[in-house]
């Protein structure tokens, strides 16, 4: 979790210090918006110099610097006025592209910072965060703070440029007359803060709300065939129309506060406006010490400086979502990461790689104990295999052996190495994974394959495809290697599928070999199909083979029956049938050779499907 310190921080100041590669970009942009905002107040000036000129058939000022005449002084204003106002639209043009790109720059730079980081957190973090809610974060938390860097920013500096730039005019031409105008300021100020304050919870509200939301809206198109197969269509419209009805109350509260800003703002700047152009005039009808000019300039700034001050609402409202959202992304790279990959280089080769689990106790947290003291070998080049009823806790000695999580005693060591001091990348790099649960991205099969070695070769992966019999069906596919398979690769059947995890298993090339129930959720001939390819691939590697068809695992050297956590059985697949153990309870219901003594259960009463 992101540490109390980072949480209490300002988020602006959490931003800034994150977004350090960008500070002098940022500063750039806002030297531009700072000139174009003066120069854009500009103009105001002239107009007052021209008013002075004809009031008074010529003007002061203008004669200072050489202009004689009423005409060469207003041609002078021109050109003065020309050269202005094209300073002002070059300024304009430069802030524009300077906070857009970098807006783009800073949105960019955060989400792959971000994503970069969720992919070194623990599986643990995984399993308590929604994979919508984490989507809303890596996207549309990020492009929130992008539509505010676009604008906002901007926005915020040219009110302080124009507040600070009339004030020192202001208090030059009328000392008594200012003041009327900067009145209503401090009161927007503490309006704005107080605002800001009150806003900031109830846009973390909307915040959170929306990545529930999405959470469950990705949840549903993930299992849209769940849902179509039940017809829980109209259930799951009512959860979603529920959700939405809470992201747009909490948006509502936010809106109520927000909506109240600018009104209220309103009605200070008027008592500004107001004082200034009344008594700023009776300055210049006496005319003492207030000139129709420099009254008009007073009047036409007081507007330049009060009622852009009532689009604070809007920015303050870009500035809170912007800001909600940057907690959340900052959060999520603030937090730290608990299994950290050692020091020590590991290199295997194929043929190599003793595993062995030592003592090794380990529990999810929830109470329940899923490993409780295993002491397990596996012989380099050789196949061990692991069996058991569901929940014995076999497909978490693969989850312990890749470092998905530690053990809580004991340690797994490789070649005598404890993997805890090894290089994350070694460890992962020596092992290849085929699971029951493949995952397929939505490319093309070639991609598909070449995800167990990046720089494959076609050639490389045609051999990989045969040697997990894969080829023939992906010929028989429209575009063969080519072809899209689909997201999770919809398109394919689950054999299909299972047969492409273990030509990415072939091509990595790996001297450790894990297959966690690689064959549960296929047919009979294709399970023969991928037994055959299994068997070809793992000869001469250390594998580890998780099953429940105990058919897939009876040529193996050794074979393990776990139960409860605990290994409880030992040896070859005659010699357990022989011990009329668990291994043989399980031999004969998955035969036939004998119903089992509860519908499906073995003797101790342990599910064995």
């Amino acid at each position: 979790m992101a540490s109390d310190t980072d949480r209490t921080e300002q988020p602006l100041g959490r931003l800034w210090r994150h977004a350090e590669r960008q500070h002098r970009r940022a500063r750039v942009a806002a030297l531009y918006s700072v000139l174009n905002k003066l120069f854009d107040l500009a103009p105001p000036l002239l107009i007052g110099l021209a008013v002075d000129v004809v009031a008074n058939d010529g003007g002061a000022v203008m004669q200072r610097v050489g202009l004689d005449t009423p005409r060469s002084q207003l041609v002078g204003i021109g050109v003065l006025t020309f050269l202005v106002w094209a300073a002002e639209s070059l300024f304009e043009y430069l802030y524009q592209c300077a906070w857009r790109n970098l807006a783009q720059d800073v949105q960019h730079e955060l989400r792959i910072d971000a994503y970069a980081h969720v992919q070194k957190l623990d599986h643990s973090w995984f399993e308590n965060r929604a994979t919508g809610d984490l989507t809303a974060v890596l996207n549309d938390d990020i492009n929130q703070l992008e539509r505010f860097l676009d604008i906002g920013a901007n926005e915020i500096i040219q009110v302080l440029t124009t507040v600070i730039a009339i004030g020192a005019i202001f208090f030059a031409l009328a000392a008594q007359v200012a003041w009327w105008a900067f009145l209503p300021i401090p009161v927007i100020l503490w309006g704005s803060f107080l605002f800001q304050r009150r806003l900031e919870p109830r846009y973390e509200e909307v915040r959170d709300r929306a990545g529930e939301l999405n959470g469950h809206l990705a949840n549903n198109l993930l299992g849209i065939s769940t849902v179509k197969s039940f017809t829980a269509e109209r259930h799951e419209e009512e959860r979603i129309t529920a959700q939405s009805d809470r992201y747009r109350d909490a948006n509502r509260a936010a809106i109520t506060l927000s909506s109240a800003f600018t009104p209220l703002i309103r009605m200070a700047i008027l008592v500004g406006f107001t004082g200034t152009l009344v008594y700023g005039g009776f300055l210049a009808i006496e005319g003492t010490s207030l000139t129709v000019g420099e009254y008009s300039v007073m009047v036409f700034l007081s507007q330049r400086l009060l009622w852009p001050l009532t689009g604070l609402g809007e920015t303050f409202d870009q500035y809170q979502r912007a800001m909600a959202s940057t907690n959340r992304v900052l959060d999520v790279i603030d937090t730290q990461p608990t299994i950290l990959g050692g020091d020590r280089r590991l290199h295997v080769e194929v043929g190599g790689g003793e595993v062995r689990f030592e003592g090794v106790r380990f529990g999810y947290g929830d109470g329940m104990t899923a490993i409780g003291g295993v002491d397990l070998r596996l012989a380099p080049g050789a196949t061990t295999a692991v069996v058991g009823p569901t929940g014995s806790g076999k497909s978490t000695l693969v989850r312990l052996l890749l470092r998905f999580y530690d053990p809580d005693e004991g340690r797994v060591t490789i070649d005598g190495v404890d993997i805890a001091e090894v290089d994350l990348g070694d460890l992962r790099r020596i092992t290849g994974l085929v699971s029951q649960d493949v995952y397929l991205f939505g490319g093309s099969v070639a991609d598909n394959i070449a995800y167990g070695r990046m720089d494959a070769s076609r050639d490389d992966i045609v051999a990989a495809a045969a040697a997990a019999e894969a080829h023939e069906f992906i010929r028989a596919l429209p575009d063969g290697y080519d072809t899209v398979i689909g997201e999770r690769g919809q398109k394919l059947s689950g054999g299909q599928r299972q047969r492409l995890s273990i030509a990415r298993a072939v091509l990595k090339d790996p001297p450790v070999l894990l297959l966690d129930e690689a064959t549960s959720a296929v047919d009979n001939e294709t399970e023969a199909a991928i037994q055959r390819s299994l068997d070809r691939i793992s000869q001469n590697r250390t594998t580890l083979v998780i099953a429940h068809r105990l058919s897939t695992v009876r040529n193996a050297e050794v074979i393990h029956v776990l139960d409860r956590g605990r290994i409880v059985e030992s040896g070859g697949h005659d010699d357990l049938i022989g011990h009329e153990g668990i291994y043989a309870s399980l031999w004969a219901v998955q035969t036939g050779e004998r119903p089992s003594d509860r519908e499906g259960r073995s003797p101790d009463g342990d599910s064995v499907s």
